[in-house]
This record gives structure tokens, sequence and C-alpha cells, in this order.
């Protein structure tokens, strides 16, 4: 009987675990369709604005070049909570595929990936991170508050799954890129601002938008890894509850068989015991 028992009360726990999963992984999906409208908004806004950048940079390039003496940040976007497979060790891999220079800082942005990053010399500082959309304007005051602090920026990156791909990718963010080519614009745009100025709040502007951009493809990947992770974890379980069911109802067969036969032999006594009075 213990035996049984032992079984049930395991079925009830994978049962508990299960509806748990299937809530995480609910979540993931509710996540992903709310990133969707995100981002589709905010890319449209980091166009317009690099559209601008280039029309304003054909016409007033920066002077200065960038020097080798100023550092070079990497922001490594993680995870804050787990669940989510590999998401955090693939990104460490490409990080150092790509081979940082010795004056670059990293600045780690999620819990899951500061516990895989706390030996890496080149951190700066880690960041705590974001589990839903609504929290990734916290994670970015946050990331603005580090930046301040930082001297001598010359150059910011980041490192990124990209939604569009699934992969991981590496991203400059800063400082904004000079056409190649000039455009086809014969006049330069009227500025309200002298160009420095300008230049300065437009960068100002473009960083903003384009974080919020990178954070919510980074999130996108993660709510979809995590399905993919509550899926195949809900059918291993599934699989294990399954087995163990059919323990729990060979165990109640042989319950029920010993119990017959308990039955059956007190019924033979008696009737052994009724012939030997009579």
């Amino acid at each position: 009987m213990s035996k049984r028992h032992e079984v049930k009360e395991r079925l009830g726990t994978l049962d508990e675990i299960n509806g748990i999963m299937s809530a995480m992984k609910n979540l993931a999906l509710l996540e992903t369709r709310k990133l969707a409208v995100f981002l589709s908004t905010q890319r449209r806004a980091v166009s317009s604005i690099e559209a601008a950048a280039q029309d304003f940079l054909s016409f007033f390039p920066p002077n200065a070049t960038l020097s080798t003496t100023l550092q070079h940040v990497w922001i490594i976007i993680g995870s804050e909570r787990g669940f989510c497979g590999d998401f955090n060790d693939s990104l460490v891999q490409a990080m150092n595929a790509d081979q940082p220079q010795e004056n670059t800082l990293l600045l780690a942005i999620g819990n899951k990936l500061e516990t895989k990053l706390q030996e890496n010399k080149r951190i700066a500082a880690f960041i705590e991170g974001h589990s839903v959309v609504e929290e990734v304007q916290m994670t970015l005051l946050r990331l603005t508050e580090v930046l301040n602090k930082l001297p001598h920026i010359g150059s910011v990156s980041a490192i990124y799954y990209d939604d569009a791909t699934d992969e991981i990718r590496r991203r400059q963010l800063l400082p904004l890129t000079t056409p190649t080519k000039k455009l086809t614009d014969s006049h330069p745009p009227q500025l309200n601002l002298q160009p420095a100025e300008f230049l300065s709040q437009l960068t100002d502007q473009y960083l903003y938008a384009v974080l919020h951009e990178v954070f919510y493809s980074a999130l996108m990947v993660e709510n979809r890894m995590r399905q993919t992770h509550m899926d195949k974890a809900i059918r291993r379980l599934e699989k294990d509850e399954s087995e163990l069911r059919l323990r729990y109802n060979r165990l109640r067969q042989e319950e029920i068989t010993e119990e017959i036969e308990i039955i059956m032999l007190s019924a033979e006594a008696l009737s052994d015991t009724d012939e030997t009075h009579a």
C-alpha cells in the first residue's frame, strides 16, 4: 500500500509542476505578442532617426577621428530569469569569439548572465535586467546611469539576439556612421541649431531609441526560447507522468489481486471450519 501512495504523491507533484510550466509557457507567449507590437513601432522610430542622421552627416561629417585611447563599451544583453535554454551561454561564447580589445569595457545586463561572467576582468558593471516589456524602461535608466559614469567613451556596441534571425549580433550603436556616398540632395538640411549641438542631441535621441529596440529584440528571442524550453520540459514531464500512471495502475491491480486472494483464503478457512463443526 505504501508504494502506491508514494506513486500517487509523486503524480500529484508532477501535476503541479506541469501546471506551473504551462503557465510559464503561456506567459512567454503573451509576452511575444506584446513585443511584436512594441518592436514594430520602435523599428520605425529608429529608421526615421537613422535617415535623418544620414541626411545630416552627408553634409556635416564629424571632424574628429576616433582616438585609440578611448574606451569601447560592449553592452551584453542577457536574461534576468532562467528557463530559456542556452540563451546566456551562447552570448558568452559569442562575446569571447569576438575577442574584445584591451580598451573594451563590458556591461552585462541580466542576473543569469552575471553568474556566468563573474570572473571576467573586463566587466565594468553588472546591471539588473528586465523580465517583461514594461520593465525595459527601468533597465534603460540603470544603464544610462552607468554609461554617464564611464569616462572617455569612444564607441558603444550591443551584443544581443536579433529577433529577425534568432542569431546573436554585435551592432555598433555609437558613433553614428557617416554615409559612404553622398546623398543626391543638392542642399543641406535647414537647421535651427548649430551643427555640433544638433548632432549631440540627435545622438542622444538615437541611443535612447536604438537601445529600446535591441532590448525588445533580445527579450523577444528570450521568450521564444523559453517557450521552446517549456515545450520540451512539458513533453518530458508528460512522458514521465504517463509511465508513473502505468506503474500506479499495476500496483493497484496487484493490491486488488492480493485482496481477492485474502478474501478467497478467508472464505476457504471459514468453510473448512464449518465442515469440522458439522
